[in-house]
Parts: C-alpha cells; structure tokens; sequence
C-alpha cells in the first residue's frame, strides 16, 4: 500500500481585499502628501517674501499720527526700492535710516524729489510753488512755522512727518539720501480694526 502524505497546513486567507479598500488607502495618502507639499511651498514662499520683500516692523512714535500711530505693526516693501522696479513717489510713506543717527530708522512721507523747490509757510507746505493739499496732516495741532524755501539735492529726498508739531524730519536735519531709504510702507496689520493697506 502506497504511504499516505501528510495533508499541509494552511491558513485561511480570509476573503480578498477588496478593490475599492485599497484605492481609498492610496487616495488618502495622496491627500495628505499633498496637504504636506503645499504647507511645505506655502512656508518657504513666506519665508522668502519676509526676508526679500516684506519686512514686518514696529512704528514708534507719534509723528505720523494720524494715519500711524505709536507701537502699530506694519510691513514694508523693501523689493520695490530695492531693486529698482519702482521709484519714490511724492506722498509715498517711507522708513530710511536717519541721517543724523544710521543707527535708528525713521518713517516719513516724502514730500520733495531731487531737484524740487520746498518752503513752508505758517505751517503751509508749498512745493515748486504749489500749495499742498495734505488731507493726512492732523487738523488738532496746527503746526504754524515756516521754513526758508530749499531745492532738493540730487539723489536725497525731503520727508516730513504727518503730525508736523511732534516730528525730527528734513526741517530739523535735511533731505535723505536715496542710500538710506530701504522700504516703502504698505500694509498695517496690527491691531486689527486699522488692518489695512495704508494710503
């Protein structure tokens, strides 16, 4: 008689998977590289806008009352003057190291480009012979001083403090050289009632 063969083991396999388990699998973990891939981009994009573009800094002071006012957080273009894609216009806000002190940074409205004539009268600001209209100078403290008129030097710029009685602008000290201006003021995101472009 032939000898019987052990019969092998096995283990139930249990039904297949199905098909539409392992799809889901696969969909779910491509979702989540996904969400990763774009919290990943969207990091370094703002990373790079920081460091290039936007810089976030703390006004202090009240000498551009009303539109700033002290311990607000704003950004501020620096790409645009940087590399030259931009110019600097008449009423742009600017922050620039002030001349008298590098150390210290300043944010003025610019108020006379290279080559402009500018004089004050009774508080009245007048440039190349015409009068100002500056809807953002503070009507609660009337600044009434004059000021000689002066014709901007080539490369500096004349900036003045919106609230005129309580600031150290080109009055006090002179115009700015284009060097020591590095950003344009843009953008108030703190505290968030003012949140805002800034005009």
């Amino acid at each position: 008689m032939p000898e019987e063969q052990p019969t092998p083991e096995v283990t139930p396999a249990g039904p297949p998977e199905p098909e539409s388990s392992r799809e889901s699998a696969w969909s779910g973990l491509r979702t989540v590289l996904s969400w990763v891939r774009d919290l990943t981009f969207s990091v370094l994009i703002a990373i790079v806008s920081i460091v290039f573009i936007y810089q976030p800094v703390k006004v202090e002071g009240t000498s551009m009352m009303p539109g700033l006012t002290d311990q607000e957080r704003i950004f501020i273009n620096k790409f645009t003057y940087r590399f030259g894609i931009g110019s600097i216009e008449h009423g742009d806000t600017v922050v620039f190291r002030s001349p008298p002190d590098p150390e210290k940074s300043y944010i003025k409205r610019v108020i006379g480009l290279p080559g402009d004539r500018v004089r004050i009268e009774g508080g009245q600001v007048y440039v190349n012979g015409r009068a100002l209209v500056e809807d953002y100078v503070l009507t609660d403290y009337p600044d009434y001083s004059s000021m000689d008129e002066k014709v901007v030097p080539p490369g500096r710029y004349f900036v003045l403090g919106d609230h005129r009685t309580s600031s150290s602008d080109s009055r006090a000290w002179g115009s700015v050289p284009r060097e020591n201006i590095y950003g344009k003021a843009v953008f108030v995101y703190w505290p968030l009632e003012k949140m805002g472009r800034l005009k």
